[in-house]
């Protein structure tokens, strides 16, 4: 039986820019990048690396990971951009899909999946491990797995009704203690509240009252993320 071939993916982000200035500051030549990659398993002509530099060519990821070791830089500095989708982040960490999947407990067909959907269907334990093992920022786990307009609509199903249902659902889209998340919809609900209570018009914009009991003219998805970050300091978020 044929073997079922993984999505394709875009091209890693890359900038010829960055990579011409690190070989610069390194005083290394293309010949010497191109040395330097085959110690890490890639063996290709200088010719490659001139051709990465121009703009000609893009790296593969397995070329993009050598090459950032040849040049002692993170790989992330050679994207020029902030590591947006899971593939760039996990690239960014020097990490196959095989051992990426392999560390956060999943099948590599489903994580290859939510990589080339940019979706992400795993539970609670399984999106905890894709954090820690992607290094991503609570906010970021959010964005890169899909999840921020489900965040968005939950959230303003826990200000109208009871947060109490939507709790365990939210926990598996921002992975922290379900204490934490409690007390944060807790006081999310009774500013919101209050803020219809007295007259708002709209999401994001509290009455005076609210106001003055904390929130400000902000989406109740930006009110959340603050009233995490002060519940426990030591979430990034």
């Amino acid at each position: 039986m044929r073997r079922r071939q993984p999505p394709a993916l875009p091209p890693v982000p890359f900038s010829p820019a960055a990579a011409r200035a690190h070989r610069a500051g390194l005083g290394l030549t293309p010949e010497q990048v191109a040395e330097g990659m085959a110690a890490h398993g890639v063996r290709l002509l200088p010719a490659h690396v001139l051709g990465w530099e121009s703009g000609e060519l893009l790296p593969t990821e397995e070329e993009f990971i050598a090459l950032a070791r040849a040049l002692w830089c993170p790989p992330a500095q050679l994207m020029g951009v902030r590591p947006a989708r899971l593939r760039d982040f996990r690239v960014a960490r020097e990490l196959g899909q095989e051992a990426a999947a392999h560390r956060i407990g999943l099948a590599l067909r489903h994580y290859q999946q939510a990589e080339a959907a940019d979706r992400w269907d795993g539970d609670e334990a399984q999106t905890h491990a894709l954090a820690q093992v992607l290094g991503l920022r609570l906010r970021e786990l959010v964005a890169v797995t899909g999840r921020r307009e489900e965040l968005d609509q939950r959230l303003k199903q826990c200000v109208d009704g009871r947060w109490q249902a939507h709790v365990r659902a939210i926990g598996r889209i921002v992975p922290v203690h379900e204490e934490d998340l409690a007390a944060v919809l807790t006081v999310l609900q009774n500013e919101y509240q209050v803020s219809s209570h007295w007259g708002a018009g709209s999401w994001g914009s509290p009455a005076p009252a609210a106001a003055a009991a904390g929130t400000r003219e902000q989406p109740v998805g930006e009110r959340f993320w603050e009233l995490l970050a002060r519940r426990q300091t030591d979430i990034p978020v």
